[in-house]
This record gives structure tokens, C-alpha cells and sequence, in this order.
């Protein structure tokens, strides 16, 4: 196997890992924290971290206007949008919806690749997309048939499935800015830098400069913990290791990586946060699962 492959999987594996593991610690980390505030607080702390590798590297902006305006789209969508809104709707859906509507996400990457960057998709992923989309709509709109909580749990579970989207959007944009050159750091931390600028102001002026700082001052250090990891290993580590790993492989061949999270996610959802298996959840999980594995099955590799 060429080895610059090679190493973008194992960047990959790792990444899959860490954001399997994210999953549990926002679900838990949200219950000391607004999401405004949790998010705020998590880009401070990856920009806290980025400042300075920027200095120390005298890293600059790219040239040319089209290249910037890129960037600032990468990353409002990956930082303000797509992690703002996966925020919020983990606090309003359980963390097992979330990592089986996550499961859809990998296929839409393939499906962004296709139309964007004219990535070979064929009849077999096309079809099996469809059928995961079926599986991902049934957890989505599952909550309509409970008297409890329904529409709540319904709005969370579509904020998750716009986070998918601005997310794959995103990595369409990573794709285009690393043929041009900019490096994986680089667009990994600036997205930080800019969603805590334009996520700041927000949140001091919904919840108060005092407040904000008494409850991020008054938190217990499990919390700390919990934003911590956040922003340094799911934030400024892993998102530089997943745009190295994408440096070198097509979206399509990303894609079966993105699965590995989701379902961590949801093992750990079942076994220590408690969250119940229903026969509903179990039936659209398995569409979900089916269109899966006929879009995964026997895929070609057609990178050499």
C-alpha cells in the first residue's frame, strides 16, 4: 500500500476514535452547560491553542480573494454551524438518535463528493444512499409518535441532520482549499480562531458577561474536563489529523471512516448513559444499517 495512503487511514482511525468518544462527552458535558456557553467556552480553548502554533510557525493567510472567502465559509461551517448546531441538538434528542442519525452523514459525504468534486459514485452507493436516507428519516421523525417530549426530541434530530450537512459541506470546501495548498492546520485552527469570534458577542449578550464567567468559573473540573477534551483532542487534533487524512484520499474513501464514531457512540449511548434500544429505533437502524452496507459492499477503490 503506498505508504502516504497508508497514513492517511491511520489519521482517520484515530480521528474516528476520538470523535466516537465525543459524542458521550457532550451529551455529559451539556448537563453543567448551556450549549452556547459549552461551545464558546470550547473555541476559546482550541484558539488558546492555536494562537500561538501560529506564531511560532509565522503562519500567514493565503492570497487571493476567492481563497480567502473559502476559508471563512469552511470555517463558519464547520465550526459556528455545523458544531453549534450538533450542540443544540444534543441537548434536545438522546445521544443514541444522535449517533444513528449520524450514521447517514458518511453517505452524504460521498453524495457531496459526486456533485462537487466529481467523485465516481456508482448504482450500488447510489441506491444504498437512498435506503439509508429512508432509515435516517424514520429516527428523525420517530419522536411524532410519542406523547412525551415529541416535538422536542423531532426539532433535535433535525438540527443534527442540518449539522451533517453544513459538516459534509465543509469538507467539500477542506477538499478544494487543500488542492490549492493551504495546510491541514491551518484550516483546522483558523476555523476555531473565527467560531469564537463569531460565536463571543452572541453569547455574552444572551446570557451576560457576569453570568457567562460565573458559570464557566463556578463549573466542577469534571466539566473543565469535558470542554477540554473538546477543544484540544476532538478540536485542534483531531481536526487537523482528519484534514491531512483527507489530504491524500478521495471523500468517497473517507467516508467509511466516518461510520466507526458514530456507532462508538451509540454503544457507549446504551451501556453508560443508559439510553433505550425501542423496536422503532431498532427498525429504522437497520434500513439505516442496510443501505449502508449495499453502498459499502465490494466498493472499488479507484485511487491507486
Amino acid at each position: 500500500m503506498n505508504p502516504a495512503r497508508l497514513r492517511a487511514y491511520i489519521y482517520l482511525l484515530i480521528v474516528a476514535i476520538i470523535w466516537g468518544v465525543a459524542g458521550p462527552v457532550i451529551k455529559l458535558t451539556l448537563k453543567g452547560l448551556p450549549p452556547d456557553i459549552f461551545i464558546t467556552y470550547r473555541f476559546l480553548i482550541s484558539s488558546i491553542v492555536a494562537i500561538p502554533l501560529f506564531a511560532m510557525r509565522h503562519t500567514r493567510l493565503p492570497k487571493g480573494r476567492s481563497v480567502l472567502f473559502q476559508i471563512l465559509l469552511y470555517s463558519l461551517l464547520n465550526s459556528v454551524i455545523s458544531l453549534g448546531l450538533l450542540f443544540w441538538g444534543t441537548s434536545r434528542t438522546s445521544l443514541l438518535n444522535m449517533s444513528l442519525i449520524s450514521l447517514f452523514g458518511p453517505l452524504l459525504m460521498v453524495s457531496f463528493g459526486y456533485f462537487f468534486l466529481k467523485d465516481r459514485v456508482t448504482s450500488r452507493e447510489k441506491v444504498g444512499t437512498i435506503i439509508a436516507f429512508i432509515g435516517a428519516a424514520f429516527i428523525v421523525v420517530g419522536p411524532l409518535i410519542k406523547s412525551n417530549n415529541g416535538s422536542g426530541q423531532l426539532f433535535g434530530n433535525l438540527l443534527i441532520i442540518f449539522s451533517l450537512s453544513a459538516g459534509t459541506f465543509a469538507g467539500v470546501l477542506v477538499k478544494k482549499l487543500l488542492r490549492q495548498g493551504v495546510s491541514p492546520d491551518f484550516l483546522a485552527n483558523i476555523s476555531f480562531i473565527i467560531g469564537f469570534i463569531v460565536l463571543a458577542p452572541f453569547t455574552l449578550l444572551t446570557n451576560g458577561f457576569d453570568n457567562t464567567i460565573s458559570v464557566i468559573k463556578n463549573l466542577p473540573l469534571i466539566f473543565h474536563l469535558g470542554v477540554f477534551y473538546m477543544g484540544i483532542v476532538s478540536g485542534n487534533i483531531a481536526n487537523t489529523l482528519n484534514n491531512m487524512g483527507q489530504k491524500t484520499i478521495e471523500l468517497s474513501e473517507v467516508a467509511p471512516f466516518a461510520y466507526i464514531y458514530p456507532i462508538i457512540s451509540a454503544v457507549m449511548a446504551i451501556f453508560l448513559l443508559g439510553d433505550r434500544l425501542t423496536i422503532p429505533i431498532m427498525a429504522s437502524a437497520i434500513v439505516t444499517f442496510a443501505g449502508v452496507f449495499l453502498a459499502e459492499w465490494k466498493k472499488k477503490r479507484y485511487n491507486s
